[in-house]
């Protein structure tokens, strides 16, 4: 039999989806994916239902519903300050995951480099590999993930096509400053290369911490791709509603990306995502002050079983270095020590090694998500103090 491409043989599946399934096979508390063990808000359902009922089964018109990209248009002009096209510049995808794949298959060819910062969310690897791009990656120092400037701009020297630049970020929770974003900035510049944000937590910031879109600043719309979603502000990741927002001449480009990848997001819930984007801005403080809680809750649970925490500054999740906890199993790598958690502890967690494509670092980490009910995590807690003490 031919072989199967060399550009999928190079991964293997994600190793998220991954811990899922073993959290399902082992009766885990999965705080691997990062979904909520909640339902969305009932007048999100409910128009979705009205939808289905309204007969709205067919294709969407490609780029997105007319209803849907009016108002995304006008929720993103409300948030960044500057007015959004929404019949030009705005494309409705199916999750931030396909607007991502679609942004890089746009600007990038095969052999063209691709920068991000590692650690980073391991589709964007994926997505280079897929588009036949190279990934080079700039490591973000722990504890406090920090970029250093210098390393930085060796990466972007290297030729990069474009820069993937997550905020806030999955996996560490990082919420860049104006100034770090500015030094990213005048580096595209110099260099002439496009940035492809994914601002799907825009709405999870902690105080003092604020997000700034990266298209907004001076220079920026017109060589920045803005992808995001619906799921995580509206819990309903399986929806798979996601856009991006490009310059008019580049969106033009990702259209047909899009329409050939997968046509169109699913008709009905767009109509009904239109409902969610009507919520007042007491709904975002309501949510941003129920993941501080949640937040508090998982990292003081942690720090107090002695794993090495950082704060997070924004997103729902936090990347943990287990290699002081007073148990045998501190000293195996990452991945084993997953496992061990899962299968043997019952919680799910990721290993810290997926997150990076640079040696030495994660060895000694995993990631928690904790966008779950409260009573959730405190199980969750009580059975990593039943292993680890």
């Amino acid at each position: 039999m031919p072989q199967t491409s060399r550009r999928t043989a190079v991964f293997t599946e994600s190793l998220i989806r991954e811990m899922s399934r073993v959290a399902a096979r082992h009766g885990a508390i999965n705080l691997s994916q990062g979904f909520p063990d909640w339902d969305p808000p009932a007048a999100l359902v409910t128009a979705a239902k009205a939808a289905m009922d309204a007969s709205r089964h067919q294709y969407a018109v490609t780029w997105g519903s007319p209803e849907l990209r009016a108002a995304l248009g006008a929720k993103i002009g409300r948030g960044t300050g500057t007015p959004v096209d929404a019949e030009r510049e705005l494309v409705v995808t199916c999750g931030a995951t396909e607007a991502m794949m679609v942004a890089m298959m746009t600007v990038c060819d095969p052999g063209d480099k691709v920068g991000l910062f590692s650690p980073f969310y391991e589709n964007y690897n994926a997505d280079a590999i897929l588009t036949g791009a190279q990934p080079v990656h700039v490591p973000l120092h722990p504890p406090h993930y920090r970029f250093d400037p210098a390393e930085l701009r060796a990466a972007f020297a290297q030729g990069l096509k474009a820069f993937v630049l997550c905020n806030p970020s999955n996996p560490c929770g990082r919420v860049f400053t104006r100034e770090e974003l500015l030094q990213i900035a005048a580096l595209a510049e110099e260099f002439d290369t496009w940035v492809l944000t994914d601002e799907v937590y825009e709405h999870i910031v902690f105080a003092p911490h604020r997000h700034t879109y990266f298209n907004t600043l001076p220079g920026m719309a017109a060589r920045t791709l803005m992808c995001s979603s619906l799921s995580k502000t509206f819990a309903i990741t399986g929806w798979r509603l996601g856009y991006a927002i490009a310059p008019t001449a580049l969106a033009a480009s990702v259209r047909p990306a899009h329409d050939f990848m997968t046509i169109c997001a699913p008709t009905p819930l767009q109509v009904a995502a239109v409902t969610a984007l009507d919520f007042p801005a007491a709904y975002y403080q309501q949510m941003t002050e129920g993941y501080h809680e949640r937040r508090s809750l998982m990292t003081t649970t942690l720090a107090e079983l002695g794993f090495g925490v950082q704060l997070p500054e924004g997103a729902y999740y936090l990347l943990a270095d287990y290699s002081r906890l007073p148990i045998p199993q501190a000293e195996w790598d990452s991945t084993r020590f997953a496992r061990w958690l899962t299968t043997d502890v019952g919680v799910a967690v990721v290993p810290g090694t997926t997150f990076y494509g640079l040696p030495g670092y994660g060895e000694h980490s995993v990631r928690f998500a904790f966008p779950k009910r409260l009573e959730t995590l405190r199980e969750a807690g009580r059975r990593l103090e039943r292993a680890i003490r």
